[in-house]
């Protein structure tokens, strides 16, 4: 497990910019966080870092947002409203494994049995209005 400590939004941006310039494609992320916490801007770092140009938004309603850009693919769900195995299902996330893209899930809470062994758990927590403990560590490692 490493630990971060960010003082900005700029600074996440930057600390998942760094991250995304190294992992493979496929590779699965699942966010634990409280609300405002920076799942958001921690995704939109990994789109910077992946070279796609993109506005990155929180896809609480659309439940996945699609980035596209150099040759990449990022999707990123919400899984905050999903209560179940029937509502997983229904967003299609099974199905974009079993692809090369990036995978970022928010609320991952709501689906940890259903991510895979070595996605990349990001958690995040709120220290301050500007400051974050950023904790990164595969799944299967002891927490």
């Amino acid at each position: 497990m490493k630990i971060y400590k960010t003082k900005s939004y700029a600074e996440t941006v930057e600390l998942a910019c760094s991250l995304a310039e190294n992992l493979p494609k496929g590779t699965v992320i699942g966010y634990l966080g409280d609300l405002g916490a920076g799942k958001t801007a921690f995704t939109a770092g990994l789109v910077k870092g992946l070279g796609i140009d993109a506005d990155v938004s929180s896809p609480t309603f659309a439940i996945c947002n699609e980035y596209r850009g150099a040759g990449k693919i990022l999707y990123h769900f919400d899984m905050y409203r999903i209560d179940g195995w029937d509502d997983l299902y229904s967003t299609g996330f099974f199905d974009y494994l079993e692809t090369d893209a990036y995978i970022a899930a928010e609320w991952s809470e709501n689906i940890y049995g259903a991510l895979p062994d070595d996605a990349v758990i990001i958690e995040i927590s709120k220290l301050s209005d500007s400051e974050r403990e950023i904790k990164i560590y595969n799944k299967g490692e002891n927490r």
